[in-house]
Order: C-alpha cells, then structure tokens, then sequence
C-alpha cells in the first residue's frame, strides 16, 4: 500500500522553488530536473521547510513564507570578527567574498565568507549566506516511501 501523506520518518521526493521575498529565486530542483530527496523530521533540512512537508498529501502543491527563525537563522554580529592580516599565513591571498575555513581550537572547522579587507585588518563573517533573510518556498510532494 502507498502512502499518500507524508509523516515523520517518510523518505519524500519533492520538487521546489525556492526565492527572496523580492521574488528573485536563488534555487529550484526544476532547473535541473532532479527532486529533492530526504528523511521527514530527521534533520536534513531547514526547520521550516521540513514542518511545511510534513503532512502533505501526495501530489500536493503549496507555498510557504518562512522567517529567519525557521530557514537559516537570525543574523548573529558574534559571528563577525576582525582579525590582522598579519596573522593570515603568508601564501594566503584573500579577496572580498572568498570561503574561507577557520580551523577552531577545538578542532573543528567554521566556515567564513571574507566581508572586507584592507592593509590592516580582514573581517571575516561566520553567518550562513542566507540568515536573516524571509525565504518563499513553492513545494511539491511527489514521493512518499
């Protein structure tokens, strides 16, 4: 028997857009014709758009507005430091928008984005791309398992 809605621990296929509240869309499983696969309620995916499958009914179509909150976060100014160029290793030669990985004392590596840079000083920021923005999802189920 198949499913026909979507519950915690289905594995689901949907299609989605996804866009800023302008309307620009930073990304869509329709442009390269491959569904989105993942494990409801298992952590895969932002809170938002994880809780707007769930209970979807095959086949259904909807669209949800998710805040900061419920997609990638609030920005968080903690995130945002500013470090001498002096300390970069030497070899190093950044640019504004560059991914860079800071390797923690703890081990562990944190992901930056170079914010600004001059003679002095490079300003790195922690926050994923996309916290503190409102994001518009157009979602649509088309697998239950």
């Amino acid at each position: 028997m198949s499913k026909t809605q979507a519950q915690t621990g289905d594995r689901v296929a949907v299609h989605y857009t996804g866009r800023f509240l302008d309307g620009q869309v930073f990304d869509t499983s329709l442009a390269r014709n491959e569904p989105l696969e993942f494990v409801v309620g298992a952590g895969q995916m932002i809170k938002g758009f994880d809780e707007a499958v769930l209970g979807m009914m095959l086949n259904e179509q909807k669209t949800v507005t998710l805040a900061p909150e419920d997609a990638y976060g609030v920005r968080n100014e903690q995130y945002i430091i500013s470090i001498p160029v002096s300390q970069l290793p030497a070899d190093l030669n950044p640019q504004i928008g560059d991914e860079l990985v800071l390797r923690l004392q703890d081990g562990n590596n944190f992901p930056v984005i170079v914010a600004d840079l001059n003679a002095d000083t490079i300003t790195l920021d922690g926050n994923h791309p996309m916290a503190g923005k409102t994001l518009v999802f157009d979602i649509q189920l088309l697998e239950i398992a």
